[in-house]
C-alpha cells in the first residue's frame, strides 16, 4: 500500500478579520508505470535493426552480388545457346515479320538456312574424325620415333657409344613422365579452386551488364540523372508496361524487340523515336500508361511525351534529358533585339521554344486566338507577348479589355485605341460595348467596295470568363453574360468569329479554368489558334484544344501547375507542327513588366500618337467639337477616316453611325474644315484648337445644331 503525502497550503487572502486559514490537502502518490513487455521491446529492436541504413545497405550489397552471379550465368548460357543453335537468327526473323519488313525476314531466313547447312557438314565430319585421328596419330608417332632414332644414331656415331642411339627417345619419355607428375600435383587444387574461378567469371559478366534490379544497384548508379535512352531500355520499358499483347510479342522477339523501334534521334533537350506496335496493341493503350512508361525509362511523367504520327499503329516517344525541362529558356528576341519590327501579314511572333529546342514562332494573320489554363500559370504573359510583337507593326490597332484590372496591360495606354481595366459588372458592360463597336466596324468594312484593304483590328479581352459569367442586364433585359441568343457579349464575339477574319477584325481571348458555362462551346470552337496551359482534367483539355488534338496526344492536363508555368500546348495551323501531330508543346518566353514597357515605348515611337479611351461613355449629351479635339491626340493632323473610328470608339451611341458627311457638317464654318494633305482628307489639330479657343463661352457645336 502506497503512502500518502500530506502538503500544507496557506491561504494568504483573508476573508475576515480572523487569522489566515491553513488547509490540509492529501495528494496520493502516483502509481508506478507498468513495465513494457519483453516481446514489445524485442519487436522495436528488430524493427530498428531492419530499417537501419547500414542493414539496408548490407542487404542490397549481398543481393546485388548474388544476382550478378546468377544473371551472369544466364547471360553466358544464353550466349552459348545462341552460338550453338540458330536461336539468334530465329529471333531476328520473328522481329522482321512482326515489323512487317518481309524483305529483311527473307534475308534472315537465308542466313539461318546457311547456318544449318554448315552445322550439318560439321556434324557429318565428326563421324569420320575418329578414324582419321587414329591414322594421324599412328603416322605422327611413327615419324617421331624414326626421327628420334635417327638423331640417336647420329649421336652414337659422333660419341662412339652405341648406347646414345636411344638417348633422345629416353629423354622424351622422361619429359612426358614429368608432365604427368605435374598434372597429378595440380589436379587436386584445380578441382577445388575451379568452381570458385567459374563463379568469379560469371560475377564479372553480370557486373559488367549491371544484371540486377534497380533497387539493388549502388547509389552512384541509381542516380536521379536518368539513364541514357537506348533501344534495349525502350524495349524493356514497353515490355514492362502492363499490356499483355505487347509483352508477349516482345517476349517472342527476344532481344530483337528493338526491331519495333525507328532510329533514336536527338531532339532538343531529349531524344525522339517512333515505335511501331505489334499487331493487337492499340496506341491508346500506350498513351494511357504514360506515367508507368516514364518510370520504366527512369524519368518523371512530365519528361515523356507520347504523340501519334502519320504511320499506322505507331507512337512517337519524346523523352527529355533528366531535369532539362526544369531549366528556364532564354529571353525573348523582343527584349534582346531593339531593332525588331513586326509584319502582321507575313511575319511570325517569337513565342518561345518547342521541346526540341527549336524556336516556336506563331503566325497571327487572320486567326482568332484563345488561350486558357488554370489561374497563375502565365496566361496573361503568354497572350501579352503576342500583342507586344504585333504592336511593332504600326498598322495594327488594338481594342483591349482587361477584366482582371491589376495593371498587366497598363503599358498599352497610349497604344491601344481603347483600354478598359477592371473586374466589375460596369467594366464588363464597357467591354461588351467595345466588342459591339468592333462588330459595327466589321460590318462597315464588309460593306466597303471589293478589294479594299483594311488595317488589322485586334479585339483583345483578358479574363473573358468574367464577361461570360456577368449577371448584369441592360434596360431591355438582355443579359451581358451567358451564352444565349440574346447574350450581348456572347453574340458580339460570335459575330466577329463568323465574319471578322475576312476584313482583319480578330478576336483574342484569355480565360481560366474553362467550363461550358464560362467558355461556351461555340466560342472556343471559333478560334483558329487554341492554346492551353496546365489544366486539371482531360475534359478541360478537350474544351481548350478540341477532341482531335487530345486524341492525337495533346495533354495539357498532365502539365504540372506551378512547375510548368508558361508551358503551352498549341493547336494551330499558324505554327510549325511535326508531320502527323495535331499539336505542339511550347515553352514561352517570359517578358517582365519593365521590358514590356520598353517594347510598347518602341511601338509608340512608330505611331503618330494614339489617344487611348479608358471608359466608354453612354447616354449623355456630347460636344462633337470637343470630342473631335480629344480624339486627335498629339498628332498635328489625322485622317478623317481615323477620326471617325476614334469617335465611334469614344461613344458608339453618338458617333457609331457617323460618316464623312456628318464630320464635315460639324466642322464646316468653324475654320477647322477638313482639308487635303498628300492627296488624303485630314483634320488639323491646331485648327480645331483655335476654333475651340475662339468659341464664345457656353457655346458648343451641339447648340449650333
Amino acid at each position: 500500500m502506497s503512502e500518502n503525502v500530506v502538503h500544507l497550503y496557506k491561504n494568504t487572502e483573508p476573508t475576515t478579520k480572523a487569522a489566515t486559514v491553513t488547509a490540509l490537502t492529501v495528494v496520493p502518490e502516483p502509481a508506478p508505470a507498468k513495465p513494457v513487455p519483453l516481446w514489445v521491446r524485442s519487436g522495436r529492436a528488430i524493427r530498428t535493426a531492419v530499417t537501419h541504413e547500414t542493414t539496408q545497405t548490407t542487404a542490397r550489397t549481398v543481393a546485388r552480388h548474388g544476382l550478378y552471379t546468377v544473371n551472369g550465368g544466364r547471360i553466358v548460357a544464353r550466349r552459348a545457346w545462341d552460338g550453338k543453335t540458330g536461336a539468334r537468327y530465329e529471333r531476328m526473323l520473328r522481329a522482321a515479320e512482326a515489323a512487317g519488313n518481309f524483305e529483311v525476314a527473307e534475308e534472315w531466313e537465308d542466313r539461318l538456312q546457311r547456318f544449318r547447312e554448315a552445322r550439318h557438314r560439321r556434324r557429318m565430319d565428326l563421324l569420320h574424325s575418329p578414324v582419321d585421328a587414329a591414322k594421324g596419330v599412328a603416322v605422327g608417332a611413327g615419324m617421331s620415333v624414326g626421327v628420334l632414332v635417327a638423331l640417336g644414331v647420329v649421336m652414337a656415331i659422333n660419341n662412339h657409344d652405341i648406347g646414345d642411339v636411344i638417348t633422345p627417345l629416353a629423354a622424351v619419355i622422361e619429359f612426358i613422365g614429368l608432365l604427368i607428375r605435374i598434372v597429378q600435383i595440380v589436379w587436386g587444387p584445380a578441382l577445388t579452386v575451379g568452381p570458385f574461378l567459374a563463379l568469379l567469371a560469371l560475377w564479372t559478366v553480370g557486373s559488367k551488364q549491371q544484371a540486377a534490379p534497380a533497387w539493388a544497384l549502388p547509389d552512384n548508379i541509381r542516380s536521379d540523372e536518368g539513364e541514357p535512352i537506348t533501344p534495349s531500355i525502350v524495349v524493356k520499358a514497353l515490355r514492362d508496361l502492363g499490356v499483355p499483347a505487347l509483352r508477349n510479342a516482345i517476349k517472342e522477339m527476344g532481344d530483337a524487340g528493338a526491331g519495333m523501334l525507328g532510329p533514336i534521334r536527338i531532339a532538343g533537350c531529349g531524344v525522339e523515336a517512333d515505335v511501331m506496335l505489334p499487331s493487337g496493341v492499340s496506341t491508346i493503350e500506350v498513351q494511357n500508361r504514360r506515367r508507368k512508361l516514364a518510370e520504366n525509362l527512369t524519368r518523371h511523367e512530365h519528361e515523356v511525351f507520347i504523340t501519334i504520327p502519320q504511320a499506322a499503329r505507331t507512337v512517337r516517344l519524346w523523352v527529355a534529358d533528366s531535369g532539362a525541362l526544369d531549366e528556364p529558356i532564354g529571353p525573348s528576341p523582343l527584349v534582346t533585339d531593339d531593332t525588331m519590327t513586326a509584319d502582321y501579314a507575313k511575319g511570325r511572333a517569337p513565342w518561345g521554344q518547342d521541346l526540341r529546342g527549336d524556336a516556336a514562332a506563331l503566325s497571327l494573320y487572320q486567326r482568332h486566338l484563345l488561350i486558357t489554363g488554370l489561374s497563375n500559370q502565365g496566361k496573361t504573359v503568354a497572350l501579352r507577348s503576342l500583342a507586344l510583337w504585333l504592336a511593332l507593326d504600326k498598322s495594327v490597332q488594338f481594342l483591349m479589355g482587361d477584366l482582371k484590372g491589376v495593371g498587366d496591360w497598363a503599358m498599352f495606354d497610349g497604344l491601344a485605341t481603347t483600354l478598359i481595366q477592371g473586374p466589375t459588372d460596369e467594366h464588363v458592360i464597357q467591354v461588351t460595348e467595345m466588342v459591339e463597336g468592333a462588330v459595327e466596324e466589321m460590318n462597315r468594312r464588309i460593306q466597303a467596295p471589293p478589294g479594299t484593304v483594311f488595317p488589322p483590328l485586334i479585339v483583345l479581352v483578358d479574363e473573358a470568363q468574367v464577361a461570360f459569367m456577368c449577371p448584369a442586364k441592360d434596360e431591355d433585359k438582355r443579359p451581358y453574360g451567358g451564352a444565349k441568343a440574346n447574350s450581348r457579349y456572347f453574340m458580339a464575339v460570335r459575330k466577329i468569329h463568323n465574319q471578322g477574319r475576312a476584313v482583319n477584325v480578330l478576336m483574342w481571348q484569355g480565360t481560366q479554368d474553362p467550363t461550358n458555362e464560362n467558355l461556351p462551346k461555340l466560342v472556343r470552337e471559333g478560334a483558329h489558334t487554341r492554346a492551353s496551359l496546365a489544366l486539371g482534367t482531360e475534359s478541360q483539355a478537350r474544351m481548350a484544344l478540341g477532341d482531335k488534338a487530345v486524341d492525337g496526344g495533346a495533354a495539357p492536363n498532365l502539365l504540372r501547375p506551378g512547375l510548368d508555368r508558361g508551358t503551352l500546348v498549341v493547336a494551330s495551323d499558324g505554327i510549325t507542327i511535326p508531320a502527323g501531330q495535331s499539336s505542339i508543346t511550347v515553352r514561352t518566353h517570359y517578358i517582365p513588366d519593365d521590358d514590356a514597357v520598353a517594347i510598347t515605348d518602341r511601338a509608340k515611337a512608330l505611331r503618330d500618337g494614339v489617344t487611348t479611351l479608358t471608359v466608354i461613355e453612354r447616354g449623355e449629351d456630347r460636344d462633337p467639337l470637343d470630342d473631335i479635339f480629344s480624339v486627335l491626340g498629339d498628332a498635328s493632323r489625322v485622317l478623317t477616316q481615323d477620326v471617325l473610328k476614334r469617335l465611334a470608339a469614344l461613344n458608339q451611341d453618338a458617333y457609331g453611325k457617323w460618316s464623312f458627311i456628318d464630320l464635315k457638317r460639324v466642322l464646316d464654318g468653324t475654320g477647322a474644315e477638313p482639308y487635303k494633305s498628300d492627296g488624303r482628307m485630314v483634320v488639323g489639330r491646331d485648327r480645331v484648337a483655335r476654333t475651340l479657343a475662339n468659341r464664345p463661352e457656353g457655346d458648343s457645336a451641339s447648340d449650333a445644331e
